[in-house]
């Protein structure tokens, strides 16, 4: 109890001095106040979370874009390509082949992926891959897609020991993710202690991640966007950006009180409508350089191992892919399991299949659908590196289609919505880990969220990106630590499942 208040106070004074200093600022604009407030904390973050232990050719490795891709990888191998051999299981298992109508949860398979790919596909696929090759070279989005691919089997692994370990209340309600499997399943291997100093770390990693990176680097790029088509640096909306986030935080706030059976309805309608969107813009520019796309694919291929000079050679376009491929995906993060926790279902590793698709769908086919959009226009350049990723990919879709960034604002701000909302349920279950289920810690919750929106909107991208990463990045470590240790755990429930399965196709054979 008195660790919970110590958090409580702690999270307390962090708000009012947010607030003291927007309340206080009489000189300046709110939204530089705003900025000013954040940029102390997040550079603070930033070099914590990105210690980097060694340097290569001139280039600091962080330590944790080595943890996460190497865990791709050894899990890849692990569970011998499982990415690859189970993309059919997955789809049989999204249409409910293989759900029954008493399974426990709150969510069918189809909304659980919804849900979760509200989070990912959202302005990471879109921002992220302009940032990413502004700064890497379209190599960068080679290795986006590398990561995207490696982060399929540590979706599922982490999905599965979701489902496993979470708990159902008297009421249905579902309490689910790594707070959950960190703290009961290192138990059940004789680590408690590490499993509560784990769970706890990544709870309160999770809430800042849930205010950063699913919050205000989402707003804050939404509301570039309205910024540059309703008139750029000449827009009335150019200084009163908090304006727009106050418009947002009351839109969400009307959902999120509802949980995540009311975000999960609302998601399983927007995603596919704005992935649709999206999609089929990309593809129209894609088609309008049709006899350009071979050249376009080779470029970023030979790009990935021999970029250019402003780049800072292959280990700078290297990291860049990593890092940007890793916050779209989230794959190893452990945000996913926490809304794929909440699924219908008796099999922990039916909703792991399922949560592979996530980074198909989110880096492999959407980031490259953006990279090529990108790339075909030239939108890219070291005259580019300082630019807001919307804005760059805004350009691309203009310099074709001169009334798109229109439609690209509608996406955006769909994009921004549902992972808003899902990063809301997320951060509320942390929240709630830490502090307890109650009426109270539930409203403080959602009033700072919603609060952090207006904050979002009207800070800078730098120091939001290095919020968000820096959060967001550093829940994989007490995450793929637990993961490490439960491997026994996710081969009993694959092999499990996969015998169920099986028994179930075989019922449908003909024969």
């Amino acid at each position: 109890m008195r660790f919970k208040n110590i958090l409580l106070t702690t999270f307390t004074a962090i708000l009012y001095h947010f607030s003291a200093s927007c309340a206080w600022a009489q000189e300046k604009s709110l939204d530089a106040t705003i900025n000013e407030a954040v940029a102390p904390w997040t550079d603070r973050i930033f070099k914590i979370i990105f210690f980097a232990p060694i340097t290569i050719a001139g280039q600091p490795i962080p330590f944790i874009l080595i943890w996460l891709a190497g865990t791709g990888i050894f899990l890849t191998f692990h569970f011998k390509f499982i990415n690859l051999r189970a993309l059919g299981l997955a789809c049989r298992t999204v249409r409910g082949k293989y759900s029954s109508p008493s399974d426990p949860g709150e969510i069918s398979h189809f909304q659980a992926l919804t849900a979760a790919l509200s989070a990912t596909v959202g302005l990471g696929n879109i921002a992220g891959v302009a940032i990413a090759i502004s700064k890497g070279g379209p190599g960068a989005a080679f290795w986006m897609i590398v990561i995207g691919f490696l982060g399929m089997t540590t979706k599922f692994a982490e999905c599965t020991l979701g489902v496993r370990y979470r708990d159902i209340d008297a009421n249905g309600k579902v309490q689910g993710g790594p707070m959950k499997y960190l703290t009961k399943g290192l138990a059940e291997r004789g680590w408690a202690k590490l499993g509560k100093f784990l769970g706890i770390t990544f709870a309160i990693l999770c809430v800042g991640a849930s205010l950063g990176g699913g919050n205000m680097f989402q707003i804050n790029q939404a509301c570039s966007q309205f910024v540059e088509i309703s008139g750029g640096s000449e827009s009335i909306l150019a200084n009163y950006r908090w304006v727009f986030g106050a418009v947002i935080a009351v839109l969400v706030a009307v959902v999120i009180i509802g949980g995540i059976r009311r975000i999960a309805n609302v998601t399983s309608r927007l995603v596919p409508l704005m992935c649709l969107t999206y999609i089929l813009g990309a593809l129209v520019i894609v088609g309008l350089h049709l006899t350009e796309v071979p050249g376009a694919i080779k470029l970023i291929i030979e790009q990935a191992f021999t970029p250019d000079a402003y780049v800072g050679g292959l280990i700078g376009a290297m990291l860049v892919g990593i890092q940007r491929g890793t916050f779209s995906n989230e794959a190893g993060i452990g945000s996913a399991p926490i809304a794929h926790s909440a699924v219908k279902t008796s099999k922990p590793a039916s909703e792991g299949i399922v949560a592979l698709l996530e980074p198909f769908i989110d880096t492999i086919v959407v980031c490259s659908l953006t990279a090529l959009v990108i790339v075909l226009t030239g939108t890219y350049g070291p005259d580019l590196t300082s630019a807001n990723g919307i804005e760059v990919t805004s350009q691309a879709f203009a310099s074709v289609i001169s009334w798109f960034p229109f439609v690209l604002f509608v996406a955006v701000t769909l994009f921004a919505i549902s992972t808003l909302l899902s990063w809301s349920y997320y951060g509320q279950q942390a929240w709630n880990s830490l502090f307890g289920a109650g009426k109270v810690a539930d409203l403080s919750y959602k009033i700072l969220f919603c609060i952090c929106i207006v904050i979002g909107a009207a800070a800078s991208l730098g120091a939001v990106t290095d919020f968000s990463d820096g959060m967001l990045l550093g829940m994989c470590f007490p995450n793929l630590i637990g993961v490490y240790f439960l491997l026994p755990v996710i081969r009993e429930e694959l092999t499990a499942f996969q015998l169920y399965a099986k028994a179930i196709d075989g019922q449908d054979d003909p024969k």
